[in-house]
């Protein structure tokens, strides 16, 4: 979670908001059958939490394009709120076996997230909503390869009991760039999106080494080859989308202009 006092990065090197999550373990195959089930009042808590965020990131853009950080009252919310919705989406995802607690503040549960709101560039923040875009699809394709082999995922876990490491590798970095995408959209770090392909073995923290799974997250040749299934199929299927759309939109075009002609005549 949040830590105002935490240090800062070393001069010259960006710090990015860091995900924690533990190795992967065995998992209950009756909880995995009836994941999407025993999530239904999470996804409740999170579509009204984020009702609340709107609102919240509308007044903090406003802090933070006059103060150049956000209000200490937003930051504390979006923090919570993108710690909160990160956990589910990791439990979701089959990251983790430990169902989400109904609290903002949850050091005990598994997955964690690091941010350090701090001092945001104006222009930056005037433009967020458009500079954002590129990691927007980004992430959008990503979880578009998830979701659609998803089923397959679920079926070996379930059969596994476990998530194969490559999956993990994967699902992990598709999780953390979209929470570090959360992360920038919502100003609570001004370093843009990236390292979806995880670092490598020497990027350790300083002072000792990893922290977790994904800290740092470091991909096999396998799961860097997963990730990249994953955004390929991400990417037919977005394209898929876009053509459907409009040849939808080009039919339904021709079909008032037919109605308008036979109706003149």
């Amino acid at each position: 979670m949040w830590d105002a006092s935490a240090t800062l990065p070393a001069p010259g090197r960006e710090w990015l908001p860091a995900l924690d999550v533990p190795e992967p373990k065995q998992q209950s195959r009756l909880t995995v059958f009836f994941r999407m089930l025993l999530l239904i009042p999470q996804f409740i808590v999170v579509w009204l939490l984020s009702i609340a965020a709107f609102f919240v990131v509308v007044i903090g853009w406003f802090g933070a394009l006059f103060t150049g950080r956000l209000p200490e009252f937003a930051a504390r919310y979006l923090t919570g709120y993108v710690g909160y919705s990160t956990r589910v989406e990791a439990y979701l995802m089959l990251l983790v076996d430990a169902y989400p607690p109904f609290r903002f503040d949850a050091p005990e549960y598994p997955v964690r997230i690091e941010v350090r709101p701090g001092e945001l560039n104006r222009l930056a923040v005037f433009f967020r909503i458009i500079l954002v875009i590129p990691a927007a699809i980004i992430q959008g394709v990503l979880g578009l390869g998830w979701w659609a082999v998803s089923f397959i995922s679920w079926l070996v876990v379930l059969f596994l009991g476990r998530m194969p490491r490559p999956l993990f590798e994967a699902t992990a970095a598709i999780v953390r760039y979209r929470y570090r995408y959360q992360a920038y959209y919502l100003m609570l770090s001004s370093a843009y999106p990236k390292g979806l392909f995880g670092e490598t073995a020497v990027d350790s923290p300083v002072g000792g080494g990893p922290v977790s799974a994904t800290r740092p997250l470091v991909l096999s040749s396998a799961g860097r080859g997963l990730l990249v299934v994953f955004i390929v199929i991400g990417a037919l299927a977005y394209l898929a989308s876009s053509i459907t759309t409009s040849v939808t939109s080009d039919d339904d075009d021709t079909a008032r202009v037919s109605r308008q002609v036979t109706s003149t005549y």
